[in-house]
């Protein structure tokens, strides 16, 4: 049971997110009752049982926190309702869709996450119930944090702490005790270094450790991945109106949580506090007063709402605190008073009148009350205006306002309180941040005013990659399909590069203005019923890099390995800098290279199959003299079965000729390929499942669709039965008679389809041992579509047909291709069409 004590705030160590430590004066906020649990129950803190009959512990109103009473004095895990508070630099997170996520708990309101709809970032370790995500903290992690004309040995990096959700079996880097639970909300974990801490070290009543994670040092170094860690303070993103989401090329956006003022009228939103598991507790206590309560205008138009629990006759000053602990408001109680809502309009409560006495809304019929904040002089308040783009030391400033004060005065006002007075005011301005969503209350808090500099100190160079457009086009003819597009008002300042035989390329310009509204407009567009590509692109300050590192560009196929890749990538991404990791989804490799272009030693995992390392590979090829690495070494993280990724790997065409007779086109083979049947099974595991890609969701099931389709090819074996009379193998020069076959396979390496070795073991014949590095290629054979099952059971190998080191084929010339500018802008009339043309037309007179 309760007795109703509020314990008053208790210090807290440090501060939340990436910001340098420091002491706090707010107190960790938490509003502490004491209370008996009636089921077993664990410290927030030391995440040790609670013992005892009655009174075991305390527990906050406001976020659920559950402690001992011994371990009152440490707490240091702030409160929700001030954590906001605690962040210098907001950074929003990168929200996943709802789903269900088994043992983690709700960041928010410290509950398990099982039972309900909750949503993750995919770039930390933040998780919320669908309910909670109106109080979330926007402290991810800050990926881009570049300062103009700052030595590298002037970079301090600090550790980026998020408490709770740890690994399983967890230990503390300090104590060396276990850290986790798999209990409640403990512990705390650096989001970049991965480094793992216990809350509290002994449990002795006002022992001298208030927390682990003050022994530490402030400073965090990467950990284990530091070597290919790109660090933030080597990377900038333009200023430009467009989400971290829509940066790193998220292609699924949950609707719920970017509409959050779109939801249900029906759907109520239940106190912080309360849960479906406290039912028990309310069967004990007297028939309580439910009421709706309405932090704004906005909100009762919506009729979105939070509810509150109080005894009847509890007077207007109880519902007061229980609403501003049920919008998690740590403000003053006297600046706020509760107005009755009913159909004439709205009544301030007296506060300490019994509130059935005092309404007009009938006995039986849900009472309905406004949450307002005390407008003591409308013509003078306050605001908090931090330092932003002004490199101080200190947090934010209160800067008193009135009714006639203009932007400039603010702005003089909060440099000379910053100390820099001295500073230009017209090079600065100010902007409004909000912290919070829709119109209400707690937005009106959550506001911000930051200085910035208008000049972005990053520079002015700012890239947009543009894809999807046709393959083998000359620059003009790309001019004149994206000047129809954005306007000539709106052009670019230059191509920097272009990627003729991908359809791709990127344009830089110089203003954000200009860029945010191309970026806005190529988004929406197509071009001959095909949607264009456009990604805003990172820029690496390469001299930021420290000399030992070698940056590691992560490339995903986020559909190999029956979509395994999505997991792959999000782990990747919590891991690392989320800019190194690229989904191949959006543009494929072309995007990473050209963002890693000018880094001297950086070095690619490919994650995904066989094709897939091909596609990157072949991109490496082709692309690889527009950087200053020209070839950096290639790991590969094998995902599945993807043979129909050959596919990809052999589609990148490119006219090398500028004469009407040359029609040669380059296949880039890394690995091995297939013709006849093995390719045609391929193509129709392709097909199936480019029509549901969601069915493909598991190697078992892929591997299922594969016997399926191989076993209808068995019947029907008209297609390849006489495969061997209808081609002509050529060896080194040599015509080869071919068995009686049904299709033939090429290695480059002696695997194939998961994984199998279709050439076999070592044997005595007229063949030599192959290997990857021996510059030789293997010709097998085989005979249909029980001896490539066969084959990949191990019971049988192929037929060995050749093995050979020269084939005639034709030579692509580098310097035929310019993807750099090679000509002035020129367009076309509006009467003329568009003409394929060979990319070596550009060097050619007009």
């Amino acid at each position: 049971m309760d007795d109703g004590t509020i314990l008053p705030h208790q210090p807290v160590v440090g501060e939340m997110g990436g910001d340098t430590p420091e002491s706090s004066d707010q107190g960790h906020g938490h509003f502490f009752v004491k209370k008996t649990f009636h089921k077993p129950t664990y410290c927030h803190h030391c995440t040790d049982m609670l013992w005892g009959l009655i009174g075991q512990g305390f527990i906050c109103e406001v976020c659920n926190f559950v402690v001992h009473e011994r371990c009152l004095k440490t707490v240091v895990s702030p409160c929700s309702s001030i954590a906001t508070n605690l962040i210098k630099n907001p950074v929003a997170h990168c929200w996943s869709e709802p789903g269900h996520f088994k043992r983690k708990f709700c960041n928010i309101c410290r509950k398990r996450l099982e039972d309900n709809l909750a949503i993750r970032c995919e770039l930390c370790e933040y998780y919320a119930h669908i309910e909670c995500q109106d109080f979330v903290v926007s402290d991810c992690k800050e990926t881009a944090t570049y300062v103009p004309n700052k030595e590298l040995l002037n970079v301090v990096h600090y550790h980026h702490w998020r408490e709770g959700n740890l690994p399983a079996n967890s230990k503390c880097v300090a104590c060396k005790k276990t850290c986790w639970s798999s209990e409640c909300l403990a512990g705390m974990r650096c989001e970049w270094c991965g480094v793992t801490i216990k809350l509290e070290k002994g449990l002795v009543l006002r022992s001298a450790h208030a927390g682990c994670y003050r022994s530490l040092p402030a400073e965090c170094n990467f950990g284990t991945l530091r070597e290919i860690m790109l660090p933030p303070s080597c990377l900038t993103i333009p200023r430009m109106e467009v989400s971290m989401e829509t940066i790193l090329g998220f292609n699924k956006r949950c609707e719920f949580c970017l509409n959050i003022t779109d939801r249900p009228v029906s759907e109520e939103w239940p106190s912080s506090g309360e849960s479906k598991n406290d039912d028990e507790e309310k069967e004990r206590r007297s028939p309580p007063e439910i009421i709706r309560v309405f932090d704004g205008n906005a909100s009762m138009k919506k009729k979105l709402y939070r509810t509150i629990s109080v005894p009847k006759n509890a007077p207007a000053q109880a519902i007061l605190e229980a609403a501003l602990k049920t919008f998690h408001i740590s403000d003053d109680p006297k600046n706020y008073y509760v107005a009755e809502a009913w159909e004439m309009g709205e009544r301030e409560l007296e506060e300490n009148s019994p509130i059935r006495q005092q309404l007009k809304t009938p006995d039986g019929k849900r009472l309905s009350l406004f949450l307002r904040y005390k407008e003591r002089d409308p013509d003078k308040g306050h605001i908090k205006v931090y330092p932003g783009g002004l490199r101080v030391s200190s947090g934010y400033k209160n800067i008193e306002v009135t009714s006639d004060m203009t932007t400039e005065d603010v702005i003089k006002t909060a440099l000379r309180k910053f100390g820099s007075q001295d500073a230009h005011t017209e090079r600065f301005c100010l902007i409004e941040v909000l912290l919070d969503k829709g119109d209400s209350l707690r937005q009106n808090r959550m506001t911000r005013y930051y200085l910035q500099q208008r000049e972005d100190p990053h520079g002015p160079s700012i890239s947009l990659f543009v894809g999807n457009l046709p393959t083998g086009l000359s620059q003009r003819q790309y001019e004149k399909i994206l000047i129809d597009i954005i306007g000539k008002a709106d052009k670019w300042h230059k191509f920097d590069v272009i990627y003729y035989e991908y359809g791709a390329l990127v344009l830089v310009y110089t203003t954000s203005e200009k860029a945010t509204r191309v970026f806005n407009r190529l988004s929406n567009a197509s071009f001959d019923e095909k949607s264009l590509l456009v990604l805003l692109l990172p820029n690496i300050q390469t001299h930021m890099i420290q000399e030992t590192a070698v940056p590691l560009l992560v490339c995903v196929n986020v559909k190999s390995g029956g979509c395994q890749g999505l997991e792959l990538i999000t782990s990747f991404r919590k891991l690392l800098n989320p800019h190194q990791v690229f989904n191949l989804e959006n543009g494929g490799p072309l995007p990473g290279l050209y963002v890693f272009r000018n880094i001297p030693y950086y070095r690619i995992l490919v994650c995904g199959g066989d094709g897939t390392v091909g596609w990157v590979l072949s991109c490496l090829d082709n692309v690889g003299q527009d950087g200053v690495c020209e070839s950096p070494p290639l790991a590969i993280v094998p995902l599945g079965t993807e043979q129909d990724e050959t596919k990809v790997a052999i589609a990148n065409e490119t006219n090398t000729s500028n004469t009407n007779e040359d029609t040669t086109t380059i296949f880039v083979m890394n690995n091995y390929f297939g013709i006849g049947i093995d390719a045609d099974l391929c193509q129709e595991f392709h097909k199936a499942r480019e029509e549901k890609p969601d069915k493909f969701n598991s190697r078992l099931h892929n591997k299922r669709v594969y016997v399926t389709i191989g076993l209808k090819k068995m019947v029907n074996r008209k297609a390849f039965k006489d495969l061997h009379r209808n081609i002509r193998v050529e060896v080194d020069g040599k015509l080869i008679d071919l068995p009686p076959i049904e299709g033939i396979i090429i290695l480059n390496i002696l695997s194939w389809g998961s994984g199998a070795n279709p050439w076999g073991p070592e044997r005595e014949d007229q063949f030599s041992k192959p290997t990857h590095h021996d510059g030789m290629l293997e010709v097998v054979g085989v005979t249909g579509v029980v001896h490539m099952g066969q084959i990949q059971s191990g019971l049988r190998t192929g037929i060995r047909i050749a093995q050979g080191g020269h084939a005639t084929m034709l030579k692509k010339s580098k310097n035929k291709i310019k993807r750099r500018n090679t000509e002035p802008s020129i367009f076309f009339p509006d009467n003329e069409q568009l003409r394929l043309q060979s990319p070596t037309e550009e060097s050619e007179p007009l």
